[in-house]
């Protein structure tokens, strides 16, 4: 059975294999292929797969049996018109599952995350995820299957990081993302972290030893109390900085740096022109931004623009981390300071 594979190193292809799983990009009905030190898997005829996942290839794969249902939605005895309406994705953070239930559906969240509960293996809760709201980015969800708290550990990257769904922000689907990111850091770099939330950017950085300075900024404390807590559990945890504070009182008095980090996707805007000051001549910007498909062109110039009043800045990369909603993405720019 020939068709399109996405290729990634065996070490990511438990992070992949979620990501894609959860979209339901995964082709269930073809056997993952094994290559040397990488891993390759069927997708689903005809879905964008983003780029930062892994390398797109076009393989023969074996065919595989059905050991069970491929799809949750499999699992409620609905009529097809119904099940059509369920979304197709959602996160697994730890034991967690997190997933978006439109309004019509409401009524019946307790079968939906019933369905979840069964169909991901060692899922321990199921939540209705609200959105991310105020400037702590308090997530805000509601149980409507299993027990517990929302405190978990999530592994991604070889690395464990105590996550708390309902009190400080993270995302599993920038596994990736953190990977490229630490992977630009350069020996004897300076690093900011800002908007933090629990940590995993930083605590990769410090991983892999190359950086001088980390130093993490995040005004939630629920949120760098989790992340004092990784750091602790790790010989290299005291390579990182962790500040308790807002932008608008750490930016105006911190010294340039050659990586800064601004994770925060619906608001990060406002903050550029200040933010560029930290940037370091020939430093980057790592900046993200939820953003429309329609004018990413112009959304980089918008973006240099609200950097210029500190320094000429370039667009040296500019890549989709994950689709957000029909006509957004979630986008990432690597942007370079001049060396004025």
């Amino acid at each position: 059975m020939s068709g399109a594979g996405l290729k990634v190193p065996r070490l990511r292809g438990e992070e992949v294999r979620r990501l894609l799983a959860a979209d339901g990009l995964l082709d269930p009905h073809r056997a993952i292929k094994k290559e040397a030190e990488f891993l390759v898997f069927p997708l689903v005829p005809g879905r964008p797969v983003p780029a930062s996942w892994g390398e797109r290839v076009d393989r023969t794969f074996e065919p595989v049996s059905p050991k069970g249902p491929s799809d949750y939605r499999e699992l409620l005895p609905w009529p097809s018109a119904e099940k059509r309406s369920l979304p197709r994705s959602f996160d697994v953070v730890g034991d967690v599952v997190l997933l978006r239930i439109p309004e019509a559906l409401e009524p019946r969240s307790a079968e939906i995350g019933s369905a979840l509960l069964s169909f991901v293996p060692g899922a321990r809760l199921v939540g209705a995820d609200r959105g991310v709201h105020g400037p702590e980015r308090r997530r805000s969800v509601e149980r409507i299957a299993g027990t517990g708290t929302w405190r978990t550990r999530h592994r991604e990257n070889g690395l464990e990081f105590d996550v708390d769904l309902e009190s400080a922000y993270f995302s599993p689907r920038l596994a990736r993302e953190h990977e490229l990111v630490a992977a630009d850091v350069r020996a004897g770099d300076r690093l900011y972290d800002l908007c933090c939330g629990v940590g995993p950017f930083s605590v990769l950085i410090a991983r892999d030893g190359r950086a001088r300075a980390i130093t993490a900024v995040d005004s939630n404390p629920a949120a760098t109390s989790l992340l004092r807590s990784t750091l602790g559990r790790y010989p290299f945890g005291s390579k990182v900085e962790v500040v308790d504070g807002t932008l608008e009182s750490f930016v105006p008095v911190a010294e340039p740096r050659e990586r800064v980090i601004l994770n925060l996707p619906h608001e990060g805007i406002k903050y550029l022109p200040s933010v560029a000051r930290t940037v370091a001549p020939r430093g980057r910007l790592f900046y993200y931004e939820v953003s429309s498909r329609s004018d990413l062109g112009k959304r980089s110039e918008g973006i240099v623009d609200a950097l210029a009043a500190h320094g000429s800045f370039r667009v040296v990369d500019r890549h989709v981390v994950h689709p957000y909603s029909p006509s957004s993405d979630l986008t990432a720019w690597v942007l370079e300071r001049g060396s004025e």
